[in-house]
This record gives C-alpha cells, structure tokens and sequence, in this order.
C-alpha cells in the first residue's frame, strides 16, 4: 500500500509536463492513475481470498483471456512507437501482454509441480510448448522484454521443479540465438544494443539525462515535484519514472525505495521456501522473481546497466494495464501464502522433490 501510494505521489509530480507537451490536461494521467488504483486494489484483496483450486481454474482463465488479446492485438490493434500491443476496451488502452505474464507463470508451475509424478503425460514438454508458443506471439508483437521475462522466469521454474538441467541449457542456447537473430534482423533491437555498448557518437540523449538526473539528485534530492528531468525524457511517467524518483528524492531515499521493494520480495521467496506444495513454492516464487526482474529492468534500463528497455515499475509507474497485473500478481501472491506454517523448520525444494519421487 506504501509502494501504491508512492506511485500516485511519483506519476501527480512526473506527468503535469509530459500531459501538456502532448496536448492535454495538466492532470490526466494523473486523474487516471487513480481511476486505475481503485480496481487494483479491490482485485488484489478478492485474489488474497482465493483457494488453490480457484487459483489454477483462474490461470487457465487469465492464460487463455490474454493471449486471445495478444492475437487480437496483433490482427486488429494499434501501434504506438513501431510496436502493436494495444487494443480498445470500452473507450481504453488494454496491453494483453501485461496479463500473459502471471497467467503463463502460473499454468508453467501447475504443469512443473506435477513432472515427479507416476504419469506418462511428458508435463515439463508441454510446458516448453506453452513456453514457445507465448514467446513467439510476444515476439510477433515484438516485445523483446517481455520473453526476455518469462524466459528467466521460466527458466528458474523448471530448475526449482528440479527438471534435468539440459531444459535451462536448452532455453539458454535459444535464448541466446533469438538475441543474435533479432540483433541482426530487426533495426530498432539492433540500435538500443549498439547504443548501450558503443555509446560514443550514438543518439543517447534519454539515457544521459536519464542519469544525469541521478546526479541532479545527489544525496537528499531536489525535493517532490522540483526535478527538471521530466521536462527533458518523454516517458518519465511510465518507462522511466525511477529517473525522477532518483532526482527528486535523492540516493538515501531512493535507497529506502529500493529496500522496500527488496524487503517484500524477501519476505516472499523466504515464506514460499517454507511451503509443503511443490505448485504453490513454484507459482509463489514466480510470480515473485517476476516481480524482481521487472524492477531490475525498469531500474536497469535508467541506470544504463542494460540496454534501454520499456518497462514500467509494478505499482509506481503510470499504466493501467500494468497497474492491475500487478494487482492481480500481489493478491495471488498472498493467496498462495496463506496456510505456510512459518513456525515449522524450513524445507527446501529438494524435499518436496524427494517426497513427490
């Protein structure tokens, strides 16, 4: 609730300017941040009710919803900066892509927690599939990040669920060639990763005021809504709003933000470690790395640690799409928490896996 309210905060200082320069009211996005919030929150509390059995019925649900959205995106949806990943929703913006997420994390740990099991239905390669299929729709959009995503997270699902090894060295190596493919085929990617890795005489106008707000902001910031970064980058309320937050609140309390974000997330992967359900430490540990690789893209790509990519930051960034995936992500997240005995001794994976065998 800390980490929403901050948000609300972040994008009422760091949109006013962007609103203007495109044409609208000073408090539009702001006004709509809002208007996102309250669904947001009332989904995560009815999400935090729901047992496992609704969880996976509401995966199946989210997976199928969302990926016909991504197809629908792509047949009759619109492009924003050469991207198609939009379509109208009763008057609207909706990214599909944003949904897939939690949805695809969600079905990959159903399928993984039953591998161990005396069945020959072979679930770890059908949740490759599922993998391949959710990639290339995301590809055909394209949105890099967000299989960049999924990957890692798939990735560290099937080594939790304690599949061979060769399946993380099989995504690897695809990985690996679908980053020399695109690199080479398609121009944008190519820019961004020539950009990050030979800056000198590149067009990196974002990304230095990007971090020259960091060293606007120095020790203490120059205060809430006194930052000029947002008059200068054109996403400062979405893709990069942790540019203002540098600026505006300064290293030890941009510090404090971050440790928020990393106390929770914590606090998570510890609580799940504690489960006795292979489903739920998988689903719960997704979700929440999900969460983690977000945050370190979004704060990366500002930072100029990775090539510069889209992302928004869960529950601070202005979007409404993301703002309730995130909602969605949390309440599932305290739903797969509730009845882990935290008083018993800690048991790892590699029980559960003996247990299952």
């Amino acid at each position: 609730m800390i980490l929403a309210l901050f948000g609300v905060v972040m994008v009422a200082t760091a949109s006013p300017s962007v609103a203007v320069r495109i044409g609208l009211d000073g408090y539009h996005f702001v006004l709509r941040h809002v208007l996102f919030l309250v669904p947001t929150i009332g989904i995560l509390v009815i999400l935090a009710f729901a047992d496992i059995q609704n969880i996976k019925i509401f995966a199946l649900l989210l997976f199928i919803g969302a990926t016909i959205g991504v197809i629908l995106s792509l047949t009759s949806g619109y492009e924003i900066k050469g991207a198609t990943r939009w379509i109208r929703v009763l008057g609207f913006s909706v990214q599909p892509s944003e949904f897939v997420k939690p949805g695809f994390i969600l079905l990959s740990a159903i399928l993984l927690s039953m591998q161990h099991r005396a069945t020959k239905i072979p679930n770890v390669i059908i949740a490759l599939c599922l993998y391949i299929v959710t990639a290339g729709l995301l590809i055909s959009q394209p949105d890099f990040g967000m299989v960049f995503l999924i990957s890692v997270v798939f990735a560290m699902q099937i080594f939790i669920a304690g599949c061979p090894l060769r399946y993380v060295a099989l995504l690897a190596i695809v990985g690996v060639v679908g980053v020399l493919i695109a690199y080479v085929s398609l121009g944008h990617v190519q820019s961004r990763i020539d950009r990050f890795l030979f800056p000198e005489g590149a067009d990196t106008y974002q990304i230095d005021q990007s971090k020259q707000a960091f060293v606007n902001g120095g020790l203490i910031g120059v205060g809430p809504g006194q930052g000029s970064v947002k008059n200068s980058v054109p996403d400062v309320h979405s893709d990069f709003i942790f540019t203002a937050v540098g600026e505006e609140w300064g290293f030890l309390l941009t510090s404090l933000f971050v440790g928020i974000f990393g106390l929770i997330l914590y606090r998570f992967f510890t609580h799940f470690t504690r489960s006795d359900n292979l489903f739920v430490m998988l689903a719960g540990s997704g979700l929440t790395f999900m969460i983690v690789v977000q945050c370190f893209i979004h704060m990366g790509s500002a930072m100029q640690l990775i090539p510069a990519k889209g992302m928004t930051l869960p529950l601070i960034s202005y979007g409404g799409s993301s703002m309730i995936a995130a909602g969605i992500t949390f309440g599932l997240i305290l739903a797969l928490s509730r009845g882990i005995n935290e008083d018993r001794k800690r048991s790892t994976w590699r029980y559960l896996l003996k247990r299952e065998n």
